[in-house]
């Protein structure tokens, strides 16, 4: 009777699911893309197509510092604000270098020199402030969005700083070149995103980084150094900013009080679009490349039709995140399993 009834009994079948937490933000790319395409099929050229990535890669760039810096528990508001001193001061410090080096590689060094230190240093402070002045992060990034800000505004005197024109020609290559047809720019957002990948996701940092952003107090327990994981998160973020910036510089070979607008935005809505928690605790790399990519998508789609006002292309980009972390929150399956659960299936 026993042998009978075990046999009777039936393995459960496996339903097919989508985990929208994972898949959402690459599907909701998709759809976009062939959006884009049924609007206007010049959407897939490979002029448009180079040019969306190119242009993807700057914040996606820093979104991946931003990566670390939520998933272990933080924010940081003055992304765009940094790249704009960054981009400012490099520019101050190729141009002084020019008696003495004159025009050419090493000229363009000191300033990439300049920018990653500089870039270091900021993230640094940020660190320091919110872990040994025991400060909100969000409270420390905001202060330091309006100095980096009011600072390029100074060096400027209001105005816009510009690159020599000789020196601009030497470094346009950075933003302008390709290797084996790609852009220079896109390799180095590939490169940063794999080594975050890799950073996140297969070493004790990366773990650290999410047991912080899962429960601080436990991580403490746990004897991992929360205050230097949590400064190194900025750290990374600064460096992030400062590779961005040495690609954007010779792109238009100025910086004013205008660059880098809304660029922390955008970092963060990427994140968040990918997958990574804002609350801290899970982070992807992967998703987050995938969010920086939609949202230069959605502007490029705009551009290239006239069914909705360019205007809009910030409303549109709300809906777009909105919709994204509503489907990468299972909603959707959770949804189908409580009408499968009131029609008796």
């Amino acid at each position: 009777m026993t042998e009978q009834a075990h046999e009777g009994v039936r393995p459960a079948r496996r339903r097919f699911a989508i985990d929208f937490h994972t898949m959402g933000p690459l599907l909701a790319l998709i759809a976009l893309c062939i959006f884009g395409f049924l609007l206007n099929p010049a959407f897939v050229s490979e002029g448009n197509v180079t040019n969306l990535l190119t242009r993807s890669a700057f914040i996606g760039i820093i979104a991946v510092g931003a990566t670390f810096v939520i998933t272990a528990g933080g924010i940081d508001l003055s992304v765009g604000s940094m790249a704009a001193v960054i981009s400012g001061l490099m520019i101050i410090a190729m141009n002084a270098s020019l008696e003495t080096f004159g025009i050419g590689v090493q000229t363009v060094v000191i300033g990439c020199a300049a920018s990653l230190l500089l870039g270091l240093l900021a993230g640094l402070l940020n660190g320091v402030m919110i872990t040994k002045g025991r400060i909100e992060a969000f409270i420390v990034t905001l202060g330091t969005m309006g100095i980096y800000r009011s600072l390029v505004t100074y060096f400027a005197n209001g105005g816009t700083l510009s690159l020599d024109f000789e020196v601009r020609g030497v470094y346009r290559p950075i933003y302008y070149d390709s290797v084996l047809g790609v852009p220079v720019p896109v390799l180095v957002f590939a490169v940063i995103s794999v080594i975050g990948w890799v950073l996140l996701n297969r070493t004790a940092f990366g773990r650290y980084c999410m047991a912080i952003g899962s429960n601080e107090v436990v991580a403490r327990y746990s004897a991992i150094k929360v205050d230097r994981v949590r400064t190194l998160t900025y750290v990374i973020q600064g460096i992030c900013v400062s590779v961005a910036t040495i690609i954007y510089v010779p792109r238009l070979g100025s910086a004013s009080s205008s660059t880098g607008v809304l660029w922390e935005l955008e970092a963060i809505a990427a994140v968040i679009i990918g997958g990574t928690m804002l609350k801290g605790g899970y982070g992807r790399i992967g998703g987050t490349v995938v969010g920086a990519i939609m949202l230069t998508t959605i502007g490029n789609i705009l551009n290239l039709t006239d069914v909705i006002s360019n205007y809009l292309n910030g409303a549109v980009q709300g809906v777009i995140i909105i919709a994204a972390v509503w489907l990468q929150r299972g909603n959707l399956a959770g949804l189908s399993l409580f009408r499968g659960r009131k029609t008796g299936a």
